[in-house]
Order: structure tokens, then sequence, then C-alpha cells
């Protein structure tokens, strides 16, 4: 299972990436709003990250104006490598070096058939492990560090 958030901005992009995993055969859960009216993106970030941490859901995609805000603040809970990529190379590389298990980005940013190659080279991609495990055990370190 999926988990998908946004905030007011990222509306209509969130039904497009929803639909787009749920063609690849994915159920998502949705955390997000379907109001434009403003709302508090730190809230649906963590309700998408916990679920992903807590292992309710195996990764997340959070959607807000820039990407960045939603993802900083995925990114305060232990487990979660959140990344905002606004381009499908990086968000394939953060699959396959950083096992990220949540991709980020922004509706004012890309428009939806970016979003979608975005998505769907972070879903095909796969972690590769080896070195890539030291340093993603590295960063466990440091969160671990912190409590």
């Amino acid at each position: 299972m999926y988990a998908i958030g946004n905030d007011h901005t990222g509306v209509e992009l969130k039904k497009i990436i929803k639909k787009f995993l749920e063609e690849k055969g994915e159920v998502v859960k949705d955390f997000g709003t379907e109001s434009t009216e403003a709302s508090n993106y730190p809230e649906i970030a963590e309700a998408v990250a916990n679920a992903v941490a807590g292992g309710e859901c195996e990764r997340g995609v959070l959607i807000c104006g820039t990407g960045v805000g939603i993802s900083i603040a995925a990114n305060k809970v232990n487990g979660i490598r959140a990344v905002c990529c606004s381009e499908p190379f990086s968000a394939k590389l953060s699959k396959q070096h950083n096992d990220s298990n949540i991709i980020c980005f922004g509706a004012r940013v890309v428009g939806s058939e970016l979003a979608k190659m975005i998505v769907g080279e972070w879903y095909d991609a796969e972690f590769q492990g080896g070195r890539h495990q030291t340093r993603i055990d590295m960063i466990a370190d440091i969160e671990k560090k912190q409590k």
C-alpha cells in the first residue's frame, strides 16, 4: 500500500498521481486534503511519514507548492528518507542509492506529465544495497543520536 498526501496546492495533481499508482496495481491510502482552502502541510507530511515509518504503507508520495516544505516535515520522522525531486533522474537515483521511501514534489513546479515521469522512475527503481546500505545505516545512526 502506498500513502499519498497533499496540501491545498496539490489537490488536482494528487488525484492524477493517485490514479497513476492505482493503474500500476497499488492500493493508495489518501492522507491529503480535497479542499483548496489553505491547509498545513506539516500535519499531512507527518501523517504520511508515520504511515510509512510504522509499516502501514510501503512508500509515500507528498505534494505541496514546491515539495520542499513537505519533504522537510516528513524527514523529521525517524526512518523516513523523503526526497524532493523535480525531474526523473534524481528520483530514480534517490531510490537506487538512498532507498528513499517518500517522494515529494511541487504542484507549482512540475506539471502532471512530468510528475508521472518522476513517480514512475522512482516506482520502478530498486535499492542497490552494497555500499549504499552502509550509508543508509550511517543515516540511521544519526537518527539514533537525536533521540
